[in-house]
């Protein structure tokens, strides 16, 4: 089979033109006006407001950020329940704050935190839980509300793949006391870095402001223990840009996402991801194979024709020493070890998708 010229890699930004992204900067780029919660940042948390159909917005300088801010503000100090699933932000975002992440294991169908087995982990030092929307796909978040109401615990999303998803007649970025998600260039939406915190509390989402400038109030005095996680008027001007293109980004995964399952569908040895999709933004294209080895030959092929997909999330994050003494984790080590991301970005061609479809079934026919 021909061999792919140009390297197709697990994804590429979705970028509106450059001379957009100018404009919008030039008035910053005049002003000097570059950071300090500046017109762009405020105009570009006003507008995802609008778009995301949210009230309550905090743009901040990257995901990380975005998860440790609101350990911060609740005074989480104890033990934080999460997922073994997902990427290591998850867990630094909780060690950083002194917190203890504790492992529950996954629904190896929906690939998200279980909530039957929460229960079993909770104990007296138990203070907060953090699920993940695992590629946009919505938490149980009925099942972990009545948890963390039964236990008095805090619930903070990560929900750093969950833009523009929508749960039971709301965004999915309101649920819990906190969302956190992520702007980064791999991102369905992205500012090249950053991120933001999204809650319905009015009083946390002041103090969340507060503490990602320093702890400073409007009146510049110093009433919190803060940091800098403000995010640039650069940074802003980018998110503005690629807000424009939005729609036909999110239209274009969809196609992408339905034409790689309508090709590979009918394979034994592959599975995908259980979804709703009418709660799912389409912006991984995540494959189970049957088996570790199978995952290994289709790599390696895809590789030898210039197309780089991705193990994500590999290892599980409890296998990590440097994370936490290691606890069984079943589910999400066999899930990790049998998970392949195949490359879906807005310029990918349908011309490219059949490539990869027949380099899969190629691989697998030859066996």
């Amino acid at each position: 089979m021909k061999k792919q010229n140009t390297s197709l890699f697990i994804t590429q930004p979705s970028l509106a033109p450059l001379d957009e992204f100018v404009n919008i900067l030039s008035p910053a780029y005049s002003s000097g006006i570059l950071t300090h919660n500046g017109p762009l940042v405020q105009k570009l948390e006003n507008e995802l407001c609008k778009k995301l159909g949210i009230k309550n917005l905090v743009s901040v300088v990257n995901g990380t950020i975005a998860l440790q801010m609101p350990l911060k503000a609740l005074q989480l100090k104890g033990e934080i329940i999460t997922t073994p699933f997902s990427w290591i932000a998850t867990c630094s975002s909780i060690l950083w704050e002194r917190c203890r992440p504790v492992f529950v294991d996954v629904d190896p169908k929906t690939f998200n935190l279980d909530p039957s087995k929460i229960e079993d982990a909770i104990t007296f030092r138990t203070e907060g839980i953090m699920p993940v929307h695992v590629f946009s796909n919505p938490c149980d978040t009925d099942a972990i509300d009545v948890l963390s109401k039964k236990y008095g615990l805090k619930v903070i999303y990560d929900a750093a793949h969950a833009m523009f998803t929508n749960y039971k007649g709301k965004s999915l970025l309101e649920y819990g006391d906190v969302s956190a998600t992520s702007f980064h260039a791999t991102k369905l939406f992205n500012t090249g870095e950053g991120g933001a915190c999204i809650t319905t509390n009015i009083e946390l989402h002041e103090q969340l402001k507060r503490i990602r400038f320093f702890g400073h109030n409007e009146n510049k005095e110093v009433v919190e223990d803060g940091f800098n996680g403000k995010m640039t008027e650069i940074h802003a001007a980018l998110g503005l840009a690629n807000l424009e293109i939005m729609d036909r980004v999110l239209y274009r995964r969809k196609e992408i996402f339905e034409l790689y399952y309508d090709k590979l569908s009918d394979l034994d040895f592959i599975t995908f991801q259980l979804i709703d999709k009418s709660s799912y933004n389409f912006s991984y294209m995540p494959l189970v194979f049957s088996s570790e080895e199978h995952l290994h030959n289709v790599e390696k092929e895809l590789n030898k024709h210039n197309i780089f997909p991705r193990r994500y999330f590999y290892p599980s994050l409890n296998t990590l020493k440097v994370v936490s003494q290691y606890s069984l984790m079943p589910n999400s080590e066999r899930l990790a070890q049998r998970i392949l991301c195949l490359p879906s970005y807005t310029k990918l061609s349908d011309e490219n998708i059949d490539h990869i479809c027949s380099l899969i079934k190629n691989c697998f026919n030859s066996k």
